[in-house]
């Protein structure tokens, strides 16, 4: 992934022995998320909770706009009515899918 900027990369990137996930990882600021193409401040509740960001915090950069609405319309031309809990295609969990 092609970050903004290095201090974006770096608080973004798990790369922790100690924790599974970007939640539990308290040196993991922000949360990126490829398949939606989007960036959140994670709210450190006990939870997944994040606040979504527009701007990267560190260099002002305008972010890509959120392909979530996309992922969920896209999915349902496909025949998927509950891509949460439906086998959907496998490039649908990463970037690919709109990347192509």
């Amino acid at each position: 992934m092609n970050h903004c900027c290095d201090q974006m990369k770096y608080a973004s990137t798990l790369d922790c022995d100690q924790h599974q996930d970007e939640f539990s990882c308290p040196d993991v600021l922000i949360l990126y998320l490829e398949k939606f193409d989007e960036y959140g401040i994670i709210i450190r509740d006990g939870g997944c909770s994040f606040s979504m960001i527009n701007y990267c915090p560190w260099c002002g950069v305008n972010l890509p706009e959120s392909k979530r609405d996309l992922w969920f319309d896209t999915l349902e031309k496909l025949g998927f009515d509950d891509p949460t809990e439906q086998d959907i295609p496998e490039e649908f969990n990463t970037g690919k899918w709109y990347q192509t």
